[in-house]
C-alpha cells in the first residue's frame, strides 16, 4: 500500500517536460530522423496512458479511505499502467535520441549513421552558430575538414548533414540539378574527356595485312565553379532557444536564395561568375547539327506552335513527335521535356488525330506529368512562347548536363555588422554546362 501511495505521489508531483515545444504543432524540426509526428504520437500517448494513470491512483487511494484498502482489481490496473507508462517513455526517449542522432543521407540516396567525429563536430558547429565559440577542438576539426579539401578563406566548413540537407533540398526545387549529371569535386573545375569518335575499322582476309586504322578524337570539356552566397540573419534570442533546430533553420534559408540563382543559371547563365545554362550555347537547325551547338526544330508557325489543323485542336503534336526523333534513340530512354507553366498550358489543349490529349497527367502521387509518354519537368525560368524563342527543350539531361559542385558549404558568423542580428554568411561553390550536345534538343519558336 504504502508504495502504490509513494508513486502516486510521484506520478502526480511529475513535471509536464515532455510537453514541450517540439511536441506542440508548428514547433516541430522537420527533417529530423524519425519523422517528428511518430514523436508527436508517441508523446501524446504517454500523455494518455499518464492521465489513465492518475485517475487510478486517485480511485485507489479512494478505496483506502473508505474501505482501508484498495481494490484488487484496481491493484492490477495500476501495475499495468505504471508498466504502460515505462514503456511508453522509453519509446519517447528511443525517438528522440534518434532524432538528435540523424543519418546522412548521400547524393546517392543512401542512409548511414554519422560517425563518432561527426556528431561531434556537429555539436562543435552548432555551438559556434549558436554562441560564436570557437574552441581549441572545434578548430582541430575545421583544419582537418580545410586539409580535405575546401580553401582556407575565410568562413567555416558546416558538418556533413548539413551540407547533405542543403544538396538534398536544392534537389527537389532546383528543377534542372534533380534531371541533370551531378559531381562533387574538390578543386576549382571538373574536367571531363569526352570521346568525339572516329576509330576506323575494316574487313580483311585471313592472311591479308592490317594496316593502323584511324584514332578516336578526344575533345576535352572543363566546368569552372563559382562561387554562390546567401546571408541569412537570426537574432540572438533564437540562436538562445534550445528547441530551435539550427541546422534545419539555415538549410531552410539558404535554399530558396540557392535554389532561384541555380535554376536560372542552369537555364540561361552565361558562364561569366555563374554556370553557363544550356539555353547560353549557339544553335544549328537539327538538319545542320555540329558539336558544340544544340540542334532545333522549327515549332512550324510564327510567333508560335504550328496552328490546329481542325477545330478539334489535332495537328500540332506532329512537331513534338519530330522533336522527339531528333534526339538520336540511345538517349530517348530517360529523356523527358523541359518547360515552364505558360508553355504548358498552351499544350494541355492539344489533341493528336484520334481526339486524345498529347498531355496526360501523372496518375501515381510523385509522377510527372508526361507528354507523348515522355515525363515533363517545369522549369520556370525557360522562356515564354515568341518569336525566335526556345520555349521548349527535349533530351536526356543526365547524359547532356553537368552540375558541379564543390565540396564543403562554408559558413562565417557575424554578430557585429547588424545588431541585434547575427548573420550567417553562407557560400557555396557550384558550376554547370552542357557535357553532351547530342544529348539535348531544342524547339524554337519561327518568327
Amino acid at each position: 500500500m504504502r508504495s502504490h501511495a509513494l508513486m502516486a505521489s510521484s506520478a502526480l508531483a511529475m513535471p509536464p517536460r515532455l510537453e514541450t515545444k517540439d511536441a506542440e504543432p508548428g514547433n516541430e524540426q522537420k527533417g529530423s530522423p524519425p519523422d517528428t509526428t511518430e514523436i508527436k504520437k508517441a508523446v501524446e500517448g504517454f500523455m494518455t496512458t499518464f492521465e489513465e494513470f492518475k485517475n487510478k491512483v486517485n480511485t485507489e487511494l479512494d478505496q483506502v479511505k473508505k474501505a482501508g484498502s484498495p481494490d484488487a482489481v484496481t491493484v492490477d490496473e495500476v501495475k499495468n499502467l505504471s508498466k504502460a507508462l515505462d514503456e511508453q517513455k522509453k519509446l519517447v526517449d528511443e525517438l528522440r535520441l534518434d532524432a538528435r542522432r540523424p543519418q546522412i543521407t548521400g547524393h546517392d540516396g543512401e542512409k548511414r549513421a554519422m560517425t563518432a567525429d561527426e556528431q561531434k563536430q556537429r555539436g562543435l558547429f552548432l555551438d559556434y552558430m549558436r554562441k560564436g565559440s570557437m574552441s581549441e577542438e572545434f578548430l582541430d576539426f575545421q583544419s582537418k575538414a580545410l586539409a580535405a579539401g575546401s580553401n582556407p578563406d575565410g568562413g567555416y566548413v558546416v558538418p556533413v548533414q548539413l551540407d547533405t540537407t542543403i544538396d538534398r533540398v536544392l534537389s527537389e526545387v532546383s528543377p534542372i540539378r534533380a534531371i541533370s549529371s551531378v559531381m562533387q569535386v574538390s578543386t576549382s573545375s571538373l574536367k571531363k574527356p569526352m570521346n568525339m569518335g572516329g576509330a576506323g575499322a575494316g574487313w580483311v582476309g585471313e592472311a591479308e595485312a592490317r594496316p593502323q586504322t584511324a584514332t578516336p578524337t578526344l575533345n576535352m570539356l572543363e566546368f569552372p565553379v563559382m562561387e554562390m552566397y546567401a546571408n541569412p540573419a537570426a537574432t540572438q534570442t533564437l540562436l538562445d532557444d534550445a528547441y530551435v533546430n539550427i541546422e534545419q533553420w539555415l538549410a531552410d534559408e539558404v535554399q530558396i536564395t540557392f535554389a532561384e540563382q541555380e535554376g536560372a543559371a542552369f537555364v540561361a547563365g552565361n558562364g561569366v561568375n555563374k554556370p553557363r545554362g544550356f539555353l547560353s550555347y549557339d544553335t544549328v537547325a537539327n538538319a545542320n547539327y555540329a558539336w558544340g551547338k544544340l540542334g532545333f526544330i522549327a515549332s512550324g508557325a510564327a510567333s508560335d506552335f504550328e496552328a490546329p489543323v481542325d477545330a478539334a485542336r489535332t495537328g500540332p503534336e506532329d512537331r513534338f513527335i519530330d522533336l522527339i526523333h531528333s534526339l538520336k534513340a540511345g538517349y530517348r530512354q530517360g529523356a523527358r521535356f523541359v518547360m515552364n507553366s505558360a508553355t504548358l498550358s498552351k499544350i494541355r489543349k492539344f489533341k493528336d488525330g484520334n481526339g486524345n490529349f498529347i498531355w496526360q497527367p501523372g496518375l501515381v502521387a510523385g509522377q510527372p506529368d508526361r507528354l507523348l509518354g515522355y515525363p515533363i519537368t517545369e522549369a520556370e525560368d525557360m522562356p515564354d512562347v515568341g518569336a525566335g524563342e526556345f520555349p521548349i527543350a527535349f533530351g536526356n539531361f543526365n547524359r547532356g548536363y553537368q552540375v558541379v559542385d564543390r565540396i564543403g558549404t562554408r559558413v562565417l558568423r557575424d554578430p557585429f555588422t547588424a545588431k541585434p542580428f547575427v548573420l550567417f554568411y553562407t557560400t557555396k561553390r557550384v558550376g554547370g554546362g552542357v557535357k553532351n550536345f547530342e544529348a539535348i534538343k531544342l524547339m524554337k519558336i519561327s518568327e
